[in-house]
């Protein structure tokens, strides 16, 4: 009895400082990422976080499950929070947009996992977590529409799914391209053309320089980045 309660014990302390090294690990990895973007492989990755590379392997099976739990423990740890239903479906990629000027690492994570998607037999626990992130984005954006179209701030025939696939790409693509030329491309300000054809339906529509912390439409819960481009 008091051997198996010992037992117990002890493996629950395992698990905790388990855990805890895992945890740790994410966070210097968001931080490197942050910083210098995404290395190409697991070993690389972790010589850039500090970490041998059998000791990611114990925690990250594969480059695909860590770059995922990444980019979710960076989700998590509050880098996105959720918008009032007045703030418009632009106005929250816009707000992502400008938050993730200052993180580019992780806008390049966000563009690498929706790229690694699209190779279902190589990536397919990329592709389940970007899909799943789509969807829900997809159903936020729309309900946002949906209020503006209640409050008459936008056309009641324009349908709110498409309208929110529509906000998504255009989020995505502006950051790709800001990736690839930051001085000639201005997410923020391109996104304002498609804020006067589905504007909030209240009065917090867009802000610029607004609080928050967040990366993607991605890429950021809903970012402006990939969400985060939804970093």
């Amino acid at each position: 009895m008091n051997g198996g309660a010992g037992d117990a014990g002890a493996s629950g302390r395992t698990y905790r400082k388990a855990e805890k090294r895992r945890s740790q690990i994410l966070s210097r990895a968001i931080e490197v990422f942050a910083e210098r973007g995404v290395g190409a492989s697991l070993r690389a990755i972790g010589e850039a976080i500090g970490v041998s590379h059998a000791a990611l392997r114990y925690y990250f099976a594969t480059r695909d499950e860590l770059l995922v739990e990444v980019y979710r423990e960076h989700e998590a740890a509050g880098c996105e929070r959720s918008e009032p239903e007045e703030v418009s479906a632009v106005a929250v990629m816009e707000r992502s947009a400008e938050r993730n000027r200052s993180i580019p690492g992780l806008v390049e994570l966000y563009a690498t996992l929706t790229t690694d998607a699209l190779q279902e037999q190589r990536h397919p626990v990329t592709r389940e977590f970007v899909r799943a992130r789509f969807r829900g984005l997809r159903a936020d954006l729309a309900e946002r529409i949906r209020a503006g179209q209640r409050s008459g701030a936008i056309a009641a025939d324009i349908d709110p799914d498409d309208a929110a696939a529509l906000v998504i790409a255009a989020s995505d693509g502006l950051q790709l391209q800001w990736l690839l030329d930051p001085r000639e491309v201005d997410v923020y300000r391109s996104l304002q053309v498609l804020e006067r054809l589905l504007p909030g339906g209240g009065e917090g529509g867009t802000a610029r320089g607004s609080g928050g912390e967040g990366v993607g439409t991605g890429a950021d819960g809903a970012g402006g980045g990939p969400s985060a481009p939804t970093p």
